[in-house]
């Protein structure tokens, strides 16, 4: 699915093309399901830019078979099922990825929901990284993809979590283990909590900004979100490492059921188009995924 200009979601267009060949330390992987993060459709905007100019194959979650293995790589071989993170490309038949940032899928967790976790749940494992038993958590967008898999983690270490979401999406958190839920349209957030020790900020602009008025005195803020440094201290953005080790964490914690991604909506990629719109409404209780046509 590639599209050739920034735009609506109406840009994609399928087109056949050759079949990636993997290099040094890469793999081929068959794609049997991906996922829309809201980093696929800032960049189809053109609101970020990292992956480059257009034309562009977007997709950074990838559930799947390995096809092939490249020189170099040793972690893998045809036939393993893996999942991971690629940077762009995984709205595709073939993808190929870097070795180091994929890792193999346990047989209890079925492709469409190992294509759900990379990116959402590796980001909320490592933003909440620091969390001790007792501190004081405050999740904004706490019912989005790595909102939901980061109040699940804190509730796993013990932390008393305070979430910002509609108030349709209240018991949703409660089940997952929020003890305060605030909805952000009519109550602000500032003087409904106080004496946190870590905002995970899922939403930047002056979100941010706001949260450092409820932290603690050793409080943080880790933002997912906005510019690359803040003038605050407190404040530290937080770039995803999908390593393997990351990725085995992340599964095994699944594979024990103590951990799991919330699929809103299943697609074919056909509907790519559908999956951004619902995506990027903000509306999204989990993560929409999308699988191959086959």
């Amino acid at each position: 699915m590639v599209q050739r200009s920034f735009g609506g979601p109406d840009v994609f267009e399928r087109e056949e093309v050759p079949r990636p060949a993997p290099g040094p330390g890469e793999v081929l992987v068959r794609v049997v399901a991906t996922s829309v993060n809201a980093a696929d459709w800032k960049v189809r905007s053109g609101l970020i830019r990292q992956l480059g100019e257009p034309p562009l194959v977007l997709g950074l979650d990838v559930s799947g078979v390995v096809a092939a293995v490249g020189g170099e790589a040793t972690r893998f071989a045809p036939g393993d099922a893996v999942y991971g993170m690629v940077f762009g490309g995984a709205n595709a038949e073939y993808v190929v990825a870097q070795e180091n940032r994929l890792a193999r899928v346990p047989a209890s967790i079925d492709p469409v929901l190992a294509a759900a976790l990379p990116v959402a749940g590796v980001t909320a494992w490592q933003a909440l990284s620091s969390v001790r038993p007792g501190e004081r958590v405050l999740v904004h967008a706490a019912a989005g993809g790595v909102g939901h898999l980061a109040v699940q983690i804190a509730a796993r270490r013990g932390a008393w979590i305070a979430a910002t979401a509609r108030t349709g999406n209240h018991a949703f958190l409660r089940e997952l283990g929020v003890t305060e839920p605030i909805d952000y349209r009519t109550t602000d957030f500032t003087t409904a909590v106080h004496e946190v020790d870590l905002v995970v900020d899922l939403i930047g602009g002056d979100y941010t900004d706001r949260s450092l008025s409820v932290l603690s005195d050793t409080g943080q803020v880790v933002a997912a979100d906005g510019p690359a440094t803040h003038p605050d201290s407190r404040v530290r953005r937080l770039y995803v490492e999908p390593t393997t080790a990351a990725l085995d964490q992340l599964a095994a914690t699944v594979d024990r059921g103590e951990l799991t991604a919330h699929i809103a909506q299943t697609l074919p990629i056909s509907e790519l188009a559908a999956a951004h719109r619902h995506s990027e409404s903000g509306r999204v209780r989990g993560k929409i995924v999308l699988t191959a046509d086959r």
